[in-house]
């Protein structure tokens, strides 16, 4: 269990520094890292990781190699040159514990229509304890929490006891690339701890994701003679609707799962962006439509390939323009296996207490319905992958927030936890704690 004069060394420190913890989230949102734009926040952090004396690895997704390995994902319409990346490392000389990996990422989706926000997007404002803006809840307060949960450390006296690696990735929101590429460039731990906005539970288990691009052919001819051609957008709507019956049955089957039973419609299929047509009185000669579906742990991304192929099949055949011109289907972005925590692990227990420490009960869990990048850790490298966060709401919608409280109280949670963990080392220089 904790030591309680420990806790109340380090809730001192971060309540010392809450000030200071919370403007420097707000200086996190307030930059715009939508895919393809997170160079200039990814540097601001280089540089403020290297003020506190961590050493700090900066790179980009271009100069790895890891097209080769388990989880990587195809990448579409993006510079991999621009795709900076950023690993802190805080090295023990002789290790007390066990090592330990803390990972957040700082792409943001796009924020939608301005006229939607009650105030804008990547202007963070805070009121009535939370913080508002754009990636403030997913997931740049538990980024926050990482590092001021290493100052509460240091400000209590002690650095880690064994080796620590603070990484800010991207493309967690469309690839994970960005977490596989540290594990390309040769980054390892025992375990490894994602903050994501879990509301102080644990995530026992998330979906797969796929994303795919469906593009179909239409016959255009002027609108007053539609009934001799195709409208192609009217055929991809087919489509959609057979991929919407696939994942109802898919769904059907995942009532008998352990982890997700219990939980509606664990699969969702979403089609998220739609593109066809060139003239409003012309029948439209192609359309295209960017979708995403899940799948479940345990499932083969050929298995829910070939399914949602057939699927497509299926429905061109009934369709008598697109059986002779099948849809063409793209494999981009996403092609991400489910992933289970299994339970009793040594890292989730020091979690577990952790968070009794700080919040008086036992760590509850979560079966998700999202991905997050604890995949690539436990499935593919066999390190424990702990999603643990603070609280919010509103995440890739409109208004999102952090509660500014459960980021006070998550912070200690992984102070503790790398305390605990890792072990300690005076800064003083006296015996290890």
């Amino acid at each position: 269990m904790p030591d309680p004069d420990l806790m109340a060394r380090l809730s001192a420190a971060i309540d010392a520094n809450f000030d200071q913890q919370t403007a420097w989230l707000q200086t996190l949102v307030a930059f715009p890292s939508i895919r393809g734009e997170e160079a200039p926040c990814q540097d601001w952090l280089a540089r403020d990781f290297a003020s506190r004396g961590w050493s700090v690895d900066r790179y980009t997704l271009s100069e790895v190699a890891m097209s080769h390995l388990p989880g990587f994902s195809p990448v579409m319409d993006t510079d991999y040159t621009k795709a900076v990346q950023v690993v802190a490392a805080l090295r023990a000389p002789d290790a007390v514990g066990k090592s330990l990996i803390l990972q957040g990422h700082v792409d943001v989706v796009p924020p939608g229509p301005a006229g939607m926000w009650s105030t804008p997007a990547f202007e963070p404002a805070i009121s009535n304890g939370r913080m508002n803006g754009r990636g403030a809840q997913d997931m740049k307060s538990g980024v926050s929490c990482l590092v001021f949960a290493l100052q509460a450390l240091h400000d209590a006296g002690y650095a880690p006891g064994s080796d620590v690696y603070l990484q800010t990735v991207t493309e967690e929101e469309c690839t994970g690339n960005g977490a596989l590429s540290t594990l390309a460039r040769g980054y390892r731990a025992d375990a490894v701890l994602i903050p994501e906005p879990t509301g102080q539970t644990i995530t026992r288990g998330h979906v797969g994701v796929m994303w795919f691009r469906i593009r179909v052919q239409g016959a255009p001819v002027h609108v007053m003679n539609s009934q001799t051609g195709t409208n192609a957008i009217m055929s991809a709507y087919r489509v959609l609707t057979a991929l919407e019956a696939l994942t109802a049955r898919i769904n059907a089957r995942a009532k008998d799962d352990l982890v997700f039973q219990g939980v509606d419609n664990p699969v969702k299929f979403n089609p998220g962006v739609i593109r066809g047509g060139d003239w409003p009185s012309s029948t439209p000669a192609w359309c295209e439509v960017d979708c995403r579906i899940g799948l479940m742990p345990g499932t083969a991304l050929s298995e829910a390939r070939a399914e949602v192929l057939e699927a497509i099949a299926e429905a061109a055949g009934q369709d008598r323009f697109m059986a002779d011109h099948p849809p063409e289907v793209t494999w981009n972005g996403f092609q991400a296996d489910g992933y289970v925590l299994e339970p009793g692990g040594e890292a989730e227990a020091v979690l577990g207490a952790a968070h009794h420490g700080v919040f008086g009960d036992a760590m509850e869990q979560r079966a998700s319905t999202g991905v997050n990048d604890t995949r690539f850790y436990g499935l593919y490298y066999g390190i424990p992958g702990l999603c643990y966060g603070p609280s919010g709401s509103g995440l890739h919608g409109f208004d999102e927030w952090s509660d500014l409280d459960s980021v006070r109280k998550t912070t200690l949670v992984i102070a503790t936890f790398v305390a605990d963990w890792c072990g300690l080392v005076p800064l003083d220089g006296s015996k290890a704690a």
